[in-house]
């Protein structure tokens, strides 16, 4: 374990700020770790967990803080740079865990003061848990978690860089680089599309009028149980996100559109060899996930996290 900063602050301290500082902790990657929350009542709980300096004020969170992590919802950000900006010190480093990336930096980097460092990022990691209890220190064990950089030209902004993803690599992530418009076409695939399609199945199952909402309930079989999961994420975090990557989101659902087009014209017109090549790729797609370690193949009817 090594100690990569002497005091970190994180700004908004949800599922994955405490998990930060509780990984942070655990793994001894920080010497201190500062909180602020604009929920009273989450700095109330905060204190009762015991898993970082607790601050009633933003700028007081992040004026000793090496490396300032914002850990709010994607449309807070501007709000929570500009809380904290004029406290920053000199070669500060301040990163993000925003899912969308092009409108993260856009809202951000303009606020960062030209003596400290903006390096954007994002971990691919959840549950579908929200508030300070719900932070675990293995979150991001293995998985991983994507810089996006910025075209600084100063000489220690690659230093700074080098230093964020030092820290993630020490509390279990897996470290990526990315052009910050191919990550959020990719998150748009594996991420935002998946739950968008969730939160309408589950919407959809609730108002049919065919079959009452205590049936569907009932005899949910595993395929629902597992949408009902992802569904059951946070409502403005993902709020934020379809509004801040409407543009990647959209050319996706347009291209998933089509393809479920075809799918329903398979199915009327029994095209079988169709539907069980379509079948059949997604098995194998199954597959390359657990060799490529993001799953497990036991079974699991009603995971914890």
């Amino acid at each position: 374990m090594t100690q990569v900063f002497d005091r970190i602050a994180i700004i908004g301290v949800g599922l994955i700020g405490a998990s930060i500082a509780r990984a942070a902790r655990e793994f001894a990657a920080a010497g201190a770790v500062s909180l602020y929350d604009a929920s009273d009542a989450a700095r109330t709980r905060l204190r009762e967990l015991a898993i970082g300096d607790v601050f009633d004020d933003p700028q007081a969170a992040v004026a000793d803080a090496d490396l300032v992590v914002l850990a709010v919802p994607v449309g807070a950000m501007n709000g929570a740079i500009a809380a904290v900006a004029p406290a920053l010190k000199p070669g500060a480093i301040v990163t993000d865990v925003g899912s969308v990336k092009a409108a993260v930096i856009d809202a951000v980097r303009a606020s960062v003061p030209p003596h400290a460092f903006f390096v954007p990022g994002h971990p691919l990691a959840g549950t579908e848990h929200s508030g300070p209890d719900a932070g675990f220190a293995t979150l991001f064990k293995g998985r991983w978690h994507v810089l996006t950089p910025l075209d600084d030209p100063r000489p220690d902004y690659a230093e700074a860089v080098a230093k964020v993803g030092a820290f993630w690599l020490e509390i279990g992530a897996n470290v990526e680089q990315m052009d910050a418009a191919r990550h959020d076409v990719v998150l748009a695939v594996v991420s935002h599309l998946p739950h968008l399609i969730a939160f309408n199945i589950v919407a959809m199952a609730e108002d049919l009028e065919s079959v009452t909402e205590s049936e569907v309930v009932k005899y949910s079989a595993s395929g629902f149980r597992d949408f009902t999961r992802i569904a059951a994420s946070d409502p403005t975090m993902w709020r934020d996100v379809f509004l801040n990557n409407r543009e990647a989101v959209l050319e996706v659902l347009g291209r998933f559109s089509e393809d479920l087009a075809a799918l329903q014209r398979a199915i009327r017109w029994g095209e079988g060899d169709t539907l069980y090549d379509l079948f059949d790729r997604a098995r194998r797609m199954r597959r390359e996930v657990i060799e490529a370690g993001q799953d497990t193949a036991a079974p699991n009817w009603g995971r914890e996290n």
